[in-house]
């Protein structure tokens, strides 16, 4: 009694042989209230349901074998919520079609025992079988409804809900008061749930990724402002933001990064500064005090509600634009090494013999200063860069011979990738206990840079490394001897008084730019399939990014926002899985491990590695490149319209049992993708050109494109595949509670004893069982 619920009911099969019968007679029973009935249940259950099944003697096998089928029938949860609303046997026995069709039957003959049976890769949909709970529409055929302009299924898809966290308050910052009692009570585990293994791979994994991201982007920033800001600035402001943000922001599995429309921003910036003689360090504080003053009017007016109106649509085109960039400029800056390193395909092994290379002394007639006496050097000794030092010609056709170090370089770049993907499934592998198997998945990143950096050492060949500067100042190239500027900007003294009003132009395309990168970025972490159980904080995230964009500003630091492909992978690396141990059991995801120790742990680690040059110098930038092209794959993974595109590769019996593809027709699906593939080629187009700076514009554009499709798609398909609007969602809402009330008036209740199989044929009907 203890495993039967409080409200349970009970379903009586009643099996008999009598003599006063020529063939069975069946009999279906449901109550309209549930009643005790005595001694006829072993245990004291109320009964609503009775199945009675009577027939003549010498069959009483076959009754026993129908009963049981009839008890595993009303054991399943979703034809006993048939039995509860079926109105005619009509109803029971679409019931019992469905549930056979998704029945899996074994032929006793063929059925050895010894054999272990191996479990399903997937469990069943119930999607197919739930149609028969809304009995408007029993004998529909699922995958033939809806699409525009056609007949639409009532069966609607759960709606995608944001959670609380946007609801408009009304009140002066409301929305942020209510992020920080939110955070409040976990403050706690959010430091002791990260003391754990698995947090020293995540943040390991992400350290590399940051520290990648940091050099590239200092590296670019310093070549477009001149080393105004540079590698150096790009470590410590990484080091800074982030750590704050960790500590202190609504989400800290986000991972702060500088993106390319803010280095974009920042060239041209520089570059109307340098033509229009305005000082570019103090011009761009005043952007950031402006752009942090609208950041913070935006969370006192709680205007991360607008978020509610990003749909799949919209964080689907973001993320993969994203993802794809990442993927793009790893493959990139792989190609762009061989023409550093071209292949030697003329060199020929067997004419070793006529290569050569000398070096010739200079003319004794030319001056050149930096070399000692020409007499003093033996000029057939000297290296190849010591010859050109001091002036001398390098003769010969293996002069410009060059190792073979794009082809390993390669060989890094893509043995880290695979390494690291095939790691990564080691956790549903056969080999190995199962802590053994899940060390390995979760150190996977690590194993696989440690293995690729023992390679490239081992052989010794001068593949491109990490460079790490060991000096902390900050340096200004503007004329031949470097000058150092202060720790400060200073607002004032070197701009006209009107560029202080002006500048908050610029500063609402920047405030825009950071509201929609951070906020989409937080949605996407914050997706409900990530089972995240301590809530979001989309105003208290937005009220740091502006703070640290005023403090990053006056340290003449770069500008911070969510990074979505590190932040996605640094949820990755923090997944807990079940611990399953009997043979063949899939683990189950659980969610992930919510805490702050890995972001705070990854951006102290970047604020020292000024510090672990000496060891840092030893990584190729080949195997980071694999890691970026890892993460960029990796943030693909379930994502829905990725999933779409790949439909268009497969024939129809190939393709997956996704629930969209049963609601909605396969042609509405492939237009729809569609859709989403050219406005993600228009966004990449601008991406491309100096256009890139309207890139906010450009996701709002994306949030127009959404509404218009409500005038191509029926809501039912939209439901499927993207998200309803909350303005449509109230309007179906009323629409529904009106069908319910009519169905209320015109459907009678059924009587206290109501018989819905009278006397039927029973081998015609029941055989299939």
């Amino acid at each position: 009694m203890k495993k039967i619920p409080r409200d349970a009911e009970a379903s009586n099969v009643l099996i008999g042989e009598v003599d006063f019968l020529d063939k069975p007679f069946v009999a279906f029973v449901r109550l309209a209230q549930a009643t005790t009935l005595g001694g006829l249940t072993e245990v004291p259950v109320p009964t609503r349901f009775l199945f009675v099944l009577l027939g003549p003697h010498g069959k009483g096998k076959s009754y026993n074998e129908i009963g049981r089928a009839i008890a595993t029938l009303m054991v399943d949860d979703l034809f006993s919520d048939v039995a509860y609303k079926a109105r005619d046997r009509d109803d029971l026995i679409a019931g019992i079609d469905e549930f056979l069709d998704e029945v899996i039957v074994l032929p006793p003959g063929e059925w050895d025992p010894k054999i272990r049976i191996e479990p399903p890769k997937k469990v069943p949909s119930a999607d197919m079988r739930k149609s028969v709970l809304n009995l408007n529409e029993l004998g529909q055929v699922n995958g033939a409804v809806g699409g525009a302009g056609g007949g639409e299924d009532e069966e609607m898809p759960a709606p995608h809900e944001l959670g609380e966290e946007l609801q408009f308050t009304g009140r002066f910052c409301g929305g942020l008061w209510l992020d920080i009692k939110r955070k409040v009570p976990w403050i706690l585990s959010d430091f002791s749930q990260g003391f754990h293994i698995q947090s020293i791979s995540a943040v390991l994994f992400i350290y590399l990724g940051c520290i990648t991201n940091a050099i590239t982007f200092g590296g670019l920033l310093g070549d477009a402002t001149d080393n105004y800001q540079g590698v150096m600035e790009s470590f410590l402001g990484t080091a800074l933001a982030g750590t704050v943000f960790c500590l202190l922001g609504g989400q800290p599995l986000i991972i702060l990064s500088s993106t390319g429309p803010i280095l974009i921003f920042e060239k041209l910036l520089y570059e109307f500064c340098k033509s229009n003689t305005i000082d570019y360090m103090e011009l761009r504080l005043w952007i950031g005090l402006h752009s942090c003053l609208q950041c913070l009017i935006l969370v006192a007016t709680d205007a991360s509600y607008i978020i509610k109106y990003i749909t799949r649509f919209t964080e689907e085109g973001f993320s993969s634009l994203i993802s794809f960039i990442f993927i793009s400029d790893a493959i990139k800056k792989m190609v762009g090494s061989f023409k550093y390193y071209p292949i030697n395909r003329g060199f020929k092994p067997d004419y070793v013999t006529s290569y050569k290379c000398e070096c010739i002394a200079p003319d004794q007639g030319e001056p050149f200063s930096s070399s000692p006496s020409s007499s003093s050097l033996d000029w057939s000794q000297l290296s190849k860069k010591e010859c050109v030092k001091y002036g001398g010609a390098l003769l010969g056709n293996t002069c410009k011979y060059v190792p073979d170090l794009a082809l390993m370089s390669f060989i890094l770049f893509f043995g880290t990738y695979s390494m690291t993907v095939s790691l990564k499934k080691f956790k549903t592998s056969r080999y190995f206990p199962t802590m053994c198997r899940s060390l390995i998945g979760d150190f996977s990143i690590i194993i696989s840079i440690l293995v690729f950096c023992g390679i490239d050492y081992l052989l010794g060949l001068e593949t491109p490394k990490l460079h790490v500067l060991t000096e902390i100042k900050f340096k200004v190239f503007l004329t031949i001897n470097p000058i150092y500027r202060g720790w400060l900007v200073m607002p004032f003294g070197k701009n006209p008084w009107w560029v202080y009003v002006a500048s908050a132009v610029p500063a609402l395309l920047v405030t825009i730019l950071i509201f929609m990168d951070q906020q989409i970025s937080a949605v996407i972490v914050n997706r409900k399939e990530n089972k995240l159980k301590k809530g979001c904080g989309y105003h208290l995230d937005l009220f740091w990014v502006g703070i640290l964009m005023a403090v990053c500003s006056f340290l003449g630091l770069p500008w911070y926002v969510a990074a979505t492909v590190i932040s996605i992978a640094h949820i990755d690396s923090l997944k807990m899985e079940s611990e399953s141990s009997a043979p063949g059991e899939q683990p189950q995801f659980l969610g992930v491990r919510e805490q702050r120790l890995t972001g705070i742990l990854v951006f102290v680690l970047n604020g020292v590695s000024i510090f672990l040059a000496p060891v840092l110098q030893y990584i190729p930038m080949p195997v980071l490149y694999g890691v970026f092209l890892y993460m960029g794959v990796a943030s693909l993974a379930g994502i829905q319209f990725w999933e779409r595109i790949k439909l268009y590769l497969m024939p129809a019996k190939h393709q997956p049992d996704f629930s969209f593809l049963r609601h909605v027709p396969l042609r509405r699906v492939h237009l729809f993708t569609l859709v989403q593939i050219i406005c993600l080629a228009v966004l990449w187009i601008l991406k491309s050109t100096v256009a890139a700076i309207i890139f906010p514009v450009m996701i709002l554009g994306l949030m127009v494109v959404r509404k218009m499709m409500d005038l191509m798609f029926s809501q039912h398909d939209l439901a499927w595949l993207d998200d309803i609007l909350p303005e449509k969602d109230k309007k179906k809402e009323k629409g529904g509670k009106k069908k319910k009330d009519n169905k209320k008036t015109k459907t009678p209740l059924p009587p206290p004893v109501k018989i819905l199989m009278d006397t039927i044929d029973l081998p015609k009907t029941l055989t299939p069982l």
